[in-house]
């Protein structure tokens, strides 16, 4: 029995699939000629011109009470409530009459903190991806279900009104808060749907004093838990896998008074130069019941991990259950320790570094790593990229909201704090050399074993960080940046415009109260 399905208001439904199991959508998957089957088992789906989000067609509806709270610009945008009504009800059209496939399942593995979400869609891999990718409920949760949050994925109609509309294509991606309900058409990327209840989340949560992350998360066997924030490229999925230790969840999470819970019930990695050797859980992911997209494989079905010819943003959706070493309740008591990566292409951030509470506001803010960029008559030049609390795109508030109860949180549970540079040393990209995973490692044992502790500590000037002066595994002279340039007047130089570089990222904070204070703990200029 499906509960509260006449509340979806669609006309003349043919076949309802509620909650089919793996190999019901596997058959469904091949039956509708939705894609194909890899050499090893594993379905593979296109997704179109769409092989990521589409940020600039994302809005909220502009209504009361949920308005006084959100921070309206270029990442939240406004829609009026009338749109909002026509753009769901065309949705609502192009879902009735056909089989649809409703999916429910949980967001959060915390009780205290959990929410029940209702897909519907009519394509049958878009409800596998959405299995994979949260909580999985037993039969008897769905016996009495009732969901929360109802998602509309309509990807087969578009807006073709939408220049009179005023909006940015014929793709649209409509959250009502109010309401409870999230409407997606024009596009089939199986992450909207992921990134928008992510987004709903870090709506919600904070309002009860939560703290919802863009980050990995896993716990020691002695129960102490990690935090791993960083941007793409930074090392959070690679450095959170630890043999050692327990994979609570790679990429979302929340933090209430019971501690830290993974939002999802599945990962959604990268794929693309996938290697099993640099990454033997993922690829031992990839199988029976996981969902590829966008890759590129032979007549045979046999995958070219290496082939970018789709999209640089290849994926794999799989559930948790796929990797071995894994917290099997996807949650854990509260952090002990938090690291910040950043992958510092300029070379000029320490290895380790210790930061105050003060600190972990700014550094959490500021979301800092600095990418390579294309070349460009021969010169490759890093460009830093700043991205609030590691995940701007996905913050219905304003981001000093997460940084205050970050810091709330770190004084309640007494947390320790480092940010960890994964970047270059000994020069910028093109002249010094990538930090090895044996030193970043290293760093991270330091932390997590707690023997970082033990170490003096030195000050990194203007930036005011403590950096340990010796630390076992790592060579002494990477542990202070400047002992590992050749031309320290160039070193001085990018550093000062690095730390310009930040304080001028984190003027935008300033339009609030908080965010003037949270400055004081930048670098000096």
């Amino acid at each position: 029995m499906i509960n509260d399905i006449e509340k979806l208001d669609l006309k003349d439904i043919k076949e309802v699939y509620y909650n089919l199991s793996y190999d019901e959508l596997f058959e469904h998957e091949v039956k509708n000629n939705e894609g194909k089957v890899s050499s090893n088992g594993t379905f593979m789906v296109d997704t179109g011109i769409f092989t990521g989000r589409s940020p600039k067609d994302k809005y909220f509806v502009k209504q009361d009470p949920s308005e006084k709270y959100i921070a309206w610009g270029k990442i939240n945008q406004p829609i009026s409530k009338e749109l909002f009504e026509k753009l769901l009800q065309k949705a609502k059209n192009q879902l009735s009459g056909k089989n649809i496939y409703i999916q429910d399942a949980f967001c959060g593995s915390s009780d205290a903190s959990k929410r029940s979400i209702r897909f519907v869609t009519e394509v049958a891999w878009q409800a596998h991806f959405v299995k994979n990718m949260f909580i999985r409920p037993s039969q008897s949760d769905l016996a009495t279900f009732h969901p929360e949050f109802v998602v509309y994925n309509a990807c087969k109609c578009v807006n073709e009104n939408c220049k009179k509309d005023g909006l940015h294509s014929d793709v649209f991606v409509i959250f009502n808060i109010e309401e409870n309900i999230a409407v997606i058409g024009g596009t089939w990327y199986g992450g909207e749907m992921k990134k928008g209840i992510f987004s709903m989340m870090n709506y919600w949560l904070p309002l009860e004093g939560k703290l919802s992350m863009h980050c990995s998360a896993n716990v020691g066997k002695d129960g102490d838990t990690a935090l791993f924030f960083g941007l793409s490229g930074t090392g959070k999925t690679t450095l959170s896998t630890d043999p050692n230790r327990a994979l609570i969840g790679d990429d979302e999470h929340g933090w209430d008074d019971e501690g830290v819970f993974n939002f999802e019930g599945g990962c959604y990695a990268k794929c693309i130069n996938l290697d099993p050797k640099s990454e033997p859980e993922i690829y031992a992911a990839i199988k029976r019941n996981a969902l590829l997209e966008n890759v590129v494989y032979d007549e045979n079905g046999v995958v070219d991990y290496s082939d970018d010819s789709k999209t640089e943003n290849t994926r794999v959706s799989y559930p948790i259950e796929h990797i071995a070493n894994r917290k099997e309740d996807l949650k854990a008591g509260h952090p002990k320790n938090i690291v910040f990566l950043t992958a510092d292409a300029f070379g000029i951030l320490p290895p380790v570094a210790k930061l105050t509470k003060e600190q972990a506001m700014y550094y959490f803010l500021s979301g800092y790593t600095a990418k390579v960029a294309g070349t460009e008559r021969g010169i490759t030049e890093p460009v830093a990229t700043f991205s609030a609390c590691f995940g701007e795109a996905f913050l219905p508030h304003h981001p000093t909201v997460y940084a205050r109860l970050l810091g709330e949180k770190i004084d309640k549970y007494g947390v320790n704090v480092y940010l960890v540079n994964t970047g270059w040393s000994g020069g910028e990209y093109g002249v010094g050399k990538r930090m090895s995973i044996k030193a970043t490692r290293s760093c991270i044992n330091a932390i997590l074993d707690g023997s970082i502790k033990n170490c003096e500590f030195e000050s990194f000037d203007k930036f005011n960080l403590a950096i340990p002066k010796e630390l076992a595994g790592v060579e002494t002279k990477l542990l202070n940046p400047i002992n590992a340039w050749e031309d320290k007047a160039k070193y001085k130089e990018i550093k000062n415009n690095l730390a310009k570089m930040f304080v001028k990222n984190f003027q935008r904070y300033e339009d609030v109260a908080e965010g003037v204070e949270f400055a004081k703990a930048g670098p000096e200029l």
